[in-house]
């Protein structure tokens, strides 16, 4: 058995479905976008400390423990 249905309703079916779950499901892609952003600036980051100086693990524990 075949059923016919129109794409123009099975498209606003699917953006209905689509958004219900965007909807029920705000937390899970909020943490998603979230982890992906930091990843990037994690990214930026370590290109820009390839072409810095390199400093000591003591200089950088003095600077995180305020001894700077």
């Amino acid at each position: 058995m075949q059923t016919n249905i129109d794409e123009g309703r099975l498209k606003q079916v699917f953006k209905e479905a689509l958004i219900e779950t965007l909807e029920e499901r705000k937390g899970v892609f909020h943490d998603l976008i979230v982890e992906a952003i930091e990843d990037i600036a994690l990214s930026r980051a370590i290109r820009e400390g390839e072409n810095t100086e390199t400093v000591s693990q003591k200089d950088i524990f003095n600077i995180l423990e305020g001894r700077a």
